[in-house]
């Protein structure tokens, strides 16, 4: 859709991030014709929310939020809190509006697995049905608060198979794959809203005391899915993970913190927001009002603590990410709920940001701090949301939402030293009134990045090359592909064997002066040649030659004859070899 402002851009940074020069401050306001400004990448396309899925007469209504995104194939996944829009993306510059499913209840938050969508409803408005017309009382059998399944093998027609019911309901969910039994998918569900009482649910214990066997705080829901016959659905569990090892007591971790002590009034730990999966290595990152946890999911129907951690900083753990190799993960703080401005001039770094921790065998240790630093306005509500990993080797780099604070793509590769090389920001929706707005969740996918902008609609982007990126980097990039990607569900990242994925590698030793240059000149032109030959014996050859040679030069940085990055020299050597593999 094209706008009133071209977006303000540069190619190389020639201003201070978060400075008064920086492009994002004094954007012009406006619904669909704000001004924008980007740095690094380049916006591709916009798409409004369909009818339906919108307030004409107030943008920030959140009855029809967008919410978070989920990916397949060629589809795009956009829920909100009247339903989910699908969108074909096989023309990411061009996307179509492909099938919609009305059913309210919020948030919406979105999965899929092969042609099963998954949707998390948490409002009392919310129908078995998917009616509009609303419930009533604080006891009504129509309503529905938990997990729906919809089956989507005739995309024109989705129905829905299975409707779990929560005692707290569902604002957040995540699938989990049992890597030993492919016949069952575990569903974690996170509920934050206040408990429905027995009479509507058996079993819901609303009363919020932790000395109450029943009661539905301290504790996340695990829901078991046969996929041979998904309307079998059931919660299986609501393990209290939360518990004190010593004590026994299920409110064993952070008690919260009282307004007059902490005018913020950081949550105590009886619930999770978000949990994020990362299956290949077992673990699980809880982001839990109060603490960042770790869970071990080697067996996903019984997850474990095993590690735990606070932060004075914070006031509601939202959400996680590792990093590929498991060895970081980074916590966001939701401050202010999504919907205040924390993002001001005068907001602390260290409130509303990401914290970032090296991870040990379950154990965390704090390393740094994140925030866009760009200021923002009293009617833009911004603090740190929902991103994904771009898959560049060798790197950790983030691309995450921050909602009026627009798009912030970020290098965590030291945790200690995370700084930001991409952007993308547009004015409020208004200068005088705060109308909720923004990016509720922006996630690489196959090589572009789409925005869920909760008022504005779908956004797609692309990363342009830079001085923090190159075109060898991006490329390696691209050649991860998914055929599903969700929120909350971390896949591994794993390189085929490709010559560029070697070149990404030199571009970052070139960079970072981690190859002295007389070698980096023989590497380039070794690189070159090799790239012009025939596959074959010849070309095999030649890669393991330079990759021995590589690994000579990394030997002698440990024996310290030489300096560099030694570890970076044999990544790339083993990428060289994996290419030789496959010679014919």
């Amino acid at each position: 859709m094209a706008t009133a402002w071209a977006p303000a851009q540069a190619s190389a940074q020639t201003f201070t991030l978060g400075g008064d020069d920086d492009p994002r401050v004094g954007l012009a306001a406006g619904f669909m014709d704000a001004e924008e400004a980007s740095w690094n990448m380049e916006i591709l396309a916009n798409i409004p929310k369909p009818e339906g899925f919108q307030n004409p007469d107030d943008p920030g209504d959140s009855r029809f939020a967008n919410s978070d995104m989920a990916y397949r194939g060629d589809l795009v996944f956009v829920g909100n809190y009247s339903g989910i829009n699908i969108y074909d993306v096989s023309d990411p510059s061009n996307p179509r509006l492909r099938t919609t499913i009305y059913c309210p209840g919020g948030q919406g938050d979105v999965s899929v697995y092969g042609d099963l969508v998954f949707m998390s409803a948490q409002e009392v408005r919310g129908r078995i049905d998917c009616g509009d017309q609303g419930t009533n009382g604080t006891v009504d059998p129509e309503r529905f608060r938990g997990v729906r399944i919809f089956d989507i093998s005739d995309l024109d027609n989705p129905q829905q198979v299975a409707a779990v019911q929560t005692c707290r309901g569902s604002h957040t969910h995540t699938l989990v794959e049992d890597l030993n039994d492919s016949s069952t998918l575990y569903v974690y569900n996170s509920g934050t809203s206040p408990s429905r009482p027995a009479e509507e649910l058996a079993g819901c214990g609303e009363e919020r005391d932790p000395d109450d066997p029943a009661t539905a705080y301290w504790s996340i829901d695990v829901i078991e899915v046969p996929l041979a016959n998904p309307a079998q659905a059931r919660l299986i569990d609501s393990p209290r993970i939360f518990t004190d090892e010593e004590t026994g007591r299920i409110d064993g971790l952070f008690p919260g913190v009282d307004a007059d002590q902490d005018p913020r009034q950081p949550r105590a730990t009886d619930r999770c927001h978000d949990i994020t999966a990362y299956p290949e290595i077992g673990l699980a990152a809880g982001a839990c009002s109060g603490n960042g946890i770790i869970l071990d999911i080697s067996n996903p129907a019984t997850p474990q603590r095993i590690g735990e951690v606070t932060d004075e900083n914070f006031v509601f753990w939202h959400s996680a990410t590792f990093n590929n190799d498991g060895t970081s993960v980074l916590f966001t703080d939701e401050w202010g709920g999504g919907s205040s401005p924390r993002c001001r001039a005068e907001d602390r770094y260290e409130w509303g940001a990401n914290s970032i921790f090296w991870l040990n065998n379950g154990e965390m240790t704090h390393a740094s701090y994140y925030k866009m630093p760009a200021p923002q306005t009293d009617t833009e509500n911004c603090v740190a949301h929902n991103g994904s990993l771009v898959p560049v080797p060798g790197r950790d780099i983030k691309v995450q939402a921050w909602y009026q604070g627009g798009i912030s793509v970020l290098d965590f590769t030291d945790p200690s030293n995370p700084f930001e090389i991409a952007f993308f920001d547009r004015g409020p929706i208004d200068d005088d009134e705060l109308y909720l707005g923004g990016f509720w969740s922006s996630y690489w996918y196959n090589g572009y990045i789409y925005g869920s902008e909760i008022a504005r609609g779908l956004d797609v982007f692309e990363l342009t090359p830079s001085e923090f990126l190159s075109e060898n980097e991006l490329a390696a990039a691209r050649l991860v592909q998914f055929d599903e990607f969700n929120p909350q569900h971390q896949p591994q990242k794993v390189w085929p064997a490709d010559l560029v994925v070697a070149r990404a590698y030199y571009d970052q030793l070139v960079r970072d002066d981690g190859l002295q240059a007389a070698m980096a000149g023989e590497v380039a032109g070794e690189l070159d040649r090799i790239d012009g030959m025939t596959p074959g014996t010849a070309k095999r050859s030649a890669l393991q030659e330079l990759a021995t040679g590589l690994w000579g030069e990394a030997k002698a940085i440990d024996t310290r004859q030489a300096t560099g990055d030694a570890d970076r020299i044999r990544a790339m050597a083993g990428a060289l070899l994996e290419l030789a593999g496959e010679q014919p």
